[in-house]
């Protein structure tokens, strides 16, 4: 007899960080004013995932940080579609006025989506990003495209996402920036991963994500010699 195999769900999955162990991780945590930038994968959208929370990553991030702080202050002004140009036309100056001590950064996925990408001013406008962000004195976090990020109808797809990693990786140790690394992550193997769009990560992703870059930011308070408390 053969036995069905066990969905997950968000309370027994081992890739995902529950907010009391995402607040332990990050107890002691200087951050009172988190910031997000960017696209839709900044914004947190995806379908809805049997089994788990119906919450974009920036909602669990947030959540955590929260328990550490009840009086976070939080501003997301991303859009969906956008590219890192239009991000810093549209949002840098709103995210100026907030004044954030933590500001999560847009990892570029629409600046390859066009039919043959300038890698040079893909280049130049991260790098324009990275220099206005790190203006503002906040801890700066990036995520890097996972590989189940696939555009089937664009030939080597999968080489510009390694591509555009490669730069958000040198970038983002240029300017100090920590990074919550997907590329490679067990969550591309996930058949639940994606929406029905077959781009945006589904609630699994965003909660796995969610957690990954919870993680980042507990080894980088470690680096900064913050304990818990």
């Amino acid at each position: 007899m053969t036995t069905e195999p066990q969905l997950l769900t968000e309370d027994t999955d081992p890739d995902v960080l529950s907010p009391e162990e995402g607040a332990r991780i990050l107890a002691g945590a200087p951050w009172r004013r988190f910031g997000v930038f960017g696209d839709s994968l900044s914004l947190g959208v995806g379908d809805a995932t049997p089994g788990y929370e119906n919450l974009g990553w920036p909602a669990r991030v947030e959540r955590v940080l929260r328990r550490v702080h009840p009086d976070l202050a939080y501003l997301n002004t991303a859009r969906v579609g956008v590219t890192t140009a239009q991000a810093l036309q549209e949002q840098a100056k709103r995210i100026e006025e907030f004044g954030p001590d933590l500001l999560h950064l847009n990892s570029g996925a629409n600046d390859i989506m066009r039919r043959k990408p300038d890698w040079g001013r893909i280049e130049d406008n991260l790098r324009a990003m990275y220099e206005w962000a790190t203006r503002t004195g906040a801890q700066l976090s990036v995520f890097t495209l996972g590989r189940a990020f696939v555009i089937p109808a664009v030939p080597g797809f999968s080489d510009r996402v390694t591509r555009l990693n490669n730069i958000t990786r040198t970038l983002a140790a240029e300017y100090d920036a920590a990074v919550a690394d997907c590329w490679d992550h067990s969550l591309n193997d996930r058949p639940n991963l994606l929406s029905e769009d077959r781009i945006h990560f589904a609630t699994t992703g965003q909660a796995i994500i969610a957690s990954v870059l919870t993680e980042t930011l507990g080894a980088r308070l470690g680096e900064l010699g913050y304990k818990p408390r």
